[in-house]
């Protein structure tokens, strides 16, 4: 797989001026912001017209690492060898040549885009419309196996791991994060974005690229609350432990019950384990 990138792309910051209150008090000043822009996401084949599967809001940076984990969470491809190329629509006649990612597949045609069910317009916010239901995961996916334990006391050290290396977010405080450890709680992996989807996408899009999959051993923390999305997303992935600081839906609980995902909330010094505790070391439960 080839991986073609411009000398010149978005930044993920951006400078803004502002009026600053204080006590009543206003002062012109400048501040860092998180940059959100468009991407759009093109998926080519040898003998097929290519079709735009998703545009989503992100902050740029790692866009084809979203690019890949987003066709993985889909179900599109599975595996790196399926991916020819990944590279920037530089068309010139494209007004915005790099906010638009080619996905070139190692196929004659396009798989089946019926269960996306549209093309997709996501936002930063609500990320992808239209899922496949629980019925339609549980063809695709197999329950998560067992075979791995993992500490309370090692779980609770992990936010201060992912805050520690949320350089995007101490400058902007507008970005969310999505981090992969190893059952041992060494932080191998972090990307930040606008959009929570966005940042979990880019993670296992990176673990996609990089040959890791199926994280079958492995533990993401995202930082705010686990959606359904992303419980799905960390089932793409194989992952068997899904932490979050915020809180999970019932969406999400369900869908971690069904699948035998250990789903974890309101990770601080303590936290509350909503499905799959029997992959805890506790003393109690």
């Amino acid at each position: 797989m080839s991986i073609s990138t411009p000398n010149h792309r978005p930044k993920a910051r951006t400078r803004t001026r502002l009026l600053r209150i204080e006590q009543g008090q206003a002062s012109a000043r400048f501040d860092l912001v998180a940059t959100e822009e468009p991407l759009e996401i093109r998926l080519l084949a040898a003998q097929t017209r290519g079709k735009t599967v998703a545009i989503t809001m992100r902050t740029p940076g790692h866009d084809f690492e979203l690019a890949a984990g987003f066709l993985l969470s889909e179900g599109l491809v599975r595996r790196r060898e399926e991916i020819r190329r990944i590279a920037y629509c530089t068309d010139p006649s494209e007004p915005q040549q790099y906010n638009i990612v080619n996905v070139e597949l190692n196929a004659a045609t396009l798989p089946d885009l019926a269960p996306l069910e549209r093309h997709f317009y996501t936002t930063s916010a609500c990320g992808v419309c239209g899922k496949a239901s629980l019925e339609n995961l549980q063809r695709r996916y197999a329950p998560l196996d067992i075979s791995w334990r993992v500490s309370s006391p090692l779980i609770t050290k992990l936010p201060e791991q992912l805050r520690a290396q949320q350089t995007l977010f101490a400058q902007t405080g507008g970005l969310h994060a999505a981090a992969l450890f190893n059952r041992a709680g060494h932080l191998l992996a972090l990307r930040e974005d606008v959009g929570r989807h966005n940042a979990l996408d880019k993670l296992l899009g990176w673990a996609l690229l990089e040959n890791r999959l199926p994280l079958s051993e492995q533990i993401v923390l995202v930082s705010g609350r686990a959606s359904y999305e992303l419980v799905q997303k960390a089932l793409a992935a194989g992952v068997p432990v899904l932490c979050a600081i915020s809180a999970p839906s019932s969406l999400a609980v369900e869908l971690a019950q069904a699948f035998n995902l250990t789903l974890i909330g309101f990770l601080r010094d303590s936290f509350n384990v909503y499905s799959g505790a029997e992959r805890l070391e506790l003393d109690t439960l």
